[in-house]
């Protein structure tokens, strides 16, 4: 078995192509889609933590443009024989980005300023938004290496190795020849066989990612931990695949200036992991910095559950009725409406007793006064003799059917009912209450007898008095 399918592998032939006038470039749609894979990503990462849903599209307006910017400046600055030393370029290609030549630490550094004024204008904190777009970040950088693959840049020193990459020449429309051309086509001749260096960071910055996000879910990082851990992250590996890059660069004392770059980035990230708060902000914080409790989502007002009602509680005003029921003590609180209807029915009967009153005090003058008229009639001496005549006989038939109302009287008295001595044995009276003593209904007997005596001897006097009026009558004839 060999390993000839994995020997070497070729670069492309070429890094543009023309749509007409219009040039396309795969380098600058490696930047492009890059750029929106970061901030779809972080928009997503940006809502979980509570912040407000498309801001980051806001935010990017300032970041994208000072990151391309401070990009450019950092590549200017650290590869500047190539645009201002003998047989440069010129000042007329330091704006031609889509040409390549981005500085990742540039782009971060001024990016960072462009991502501040966007969160101080929105009033969100800067190391939260930082920790939300940290993967993206490493994620569009991992994209953007392939646009260097495209281009034929950022490769290693020769080798040998079975996954070495192929670079040939590359010639343009005006007949030059140069490997490094970005608008020339591949001749097929073979340059040389180098490290894929561009192929490491893209792997590294995959592996970073990876990292972040399990970091995050399982640490829950915050206060713009997160980012720094992104930054020390990539820093390890790019000083790793600085020492196998052989392109133009500056050096210091022998050694690239992005060996020194990451160095001293990579511990300022180490310290500033150290020394930030623990744990993440607040979802809640950060959502009532863009959403008031006053101005809620409806659809998150609807999908809430309904509150339970809250319960009436008693009124102060309400009655409490105390009774006793089956020789158990029992309280009932009788409602105020309930209540307010008893007091409306007791004032209508108090109404009625003082009007029935008031009828019986008008009509008591009136009786006396048939009264008086008639006692004064009967007071009245008759002047006809044959009116006194009639009177003498209606005296007698009075005086005949007195004795006979007397003995309907003892009649009536002797048919009461005397009371029951089994009723009184057993502690209960018809006429006295349910939990009336046992002594006092055993008392009862001897005071019907003494009733019955007094009836009796009432009834003989009335007889004889009776008998004296009837004897007086007959005289009188």
């Amino acid at each position: 078995m060999t390993l000839d399918w994995l020997t070497y592998f070729p670069s492309p032939a070429r890094g543009v192509w023309h749509l007409g006038p219009v040039p396309i470039r795969a380098y600058a749609l490696c930047i492009i889609i890059g750029i929106v894979v970061a901030l779809l990503l972080g928009d997503r990462r940006w809502r979980a933590r509570g912040g407000e849903p498309g801001v980051i599209y806001d935010i990017a307006l300032w970041a994208v443009p000072f990151g391309l910017i401070g990009g450019r400046l950092y590549h200017l600055m650290t590869d500047w024989r190539t645009y201002f030393g003998e047989g440069g370029v010129g000042w007329e290609a330091t704006p031609r980005i889509w040409d390549g030549g981005l500085g990742i630490w540039g782009a971060v550094a001024l990016g960072g300023v462009g991502a501040w004024i966007g969160c101080r204008r929105r009033g969100i904190s800067l190391p939260a938004f930082g920790d939300a777009v940290a993967p993206g970040i490493v994620l569009a950088q991992a994209i953007g290496r392939i646009g260097n693959y495209f281009n034929q840049e950022l490769y290693g020193r020769e080798t040998t190795l079975p996954w070495g990459l192929e670079i040939f020449w590359r010639e343009d429309a005006a007949g030059v020849r140069d490997p490094h051309l970005l608008d020339g086509v591949s001749t097929g001749e073979l340059y040389k066989i180098v490290q894929p260096t561009f192929l490491y960071e893209l792997l590294w910055n995959l592996v970073v990612f990876l990292v972040l996000i399990y970091a995050d879910r399982r640490f829950r990082m915050g206060h713009g931990r997160l980012f720094a851990l992104y930054v020390a992250g990539y820093c390890i590996g790019r000083f790793g695949i600085e020492l196998l890059r052989d392109d133009a660069a500056t050096h210091i004392a022998g050694i690239r200036v992005n060996s020194f770059t990451s160095t001293f980035v990579f511990i300022g990230a180490v310290v500033y992991i150290l020394l930030a708060a623990k744990g993440r902000e607040d979802p809640e914080a950060i959502r009532r910095a863009w959403q008031p409790e006053d101005t809620a989502e409806p659809d998150a007002a609807e999908s809430a559950e309904p509150e339970a009602e809250p319960r009436e509680e008693p009124d102060e005003k309400e009655l409490v009725a105390a009774g006793v029921a089956n020789g158990v003590g029992s309280v009932v609180r009788v409602p105020k409406r309930l209540t307010g209807e008893a007091e409306s029915a007791e004032n209508e009967t108090d109404d009625e007793s003082e009007t029935s009153e008031e009828e019986e005090l008008e009509a008591a003058p009136a009786e006396s006064d048939v009264d008086g008229d008639t006692e004064a009639d009967e007071e009245t001496p008759t002047e006809d003799t044959g009116d006194a005549e009639e009177a003498e006989v209606v005296q007698a038939d009075a005086a005949e059917a007195e004795p006979e109302a007397a003995g309907d009287a003892d009649e009536d008295e002797a048919a009461e009912p005397e009371p029951d001595a089994d009723a009184s044995e057993d502690g209960e009276h018809p006429d006295e209450p349910v939990d009336e003593p046992v002594d006092d209904v055993a008392d009862e007997p001897e005071a019907v007898e003494a009733e019955s005596d007094e009836a009796e001897a009432e009834s003989g006097e009335a007889d004889e008095s009776t008998d004296s009026d009837a004897s007086d009558d007959a005289d009188q004839r």
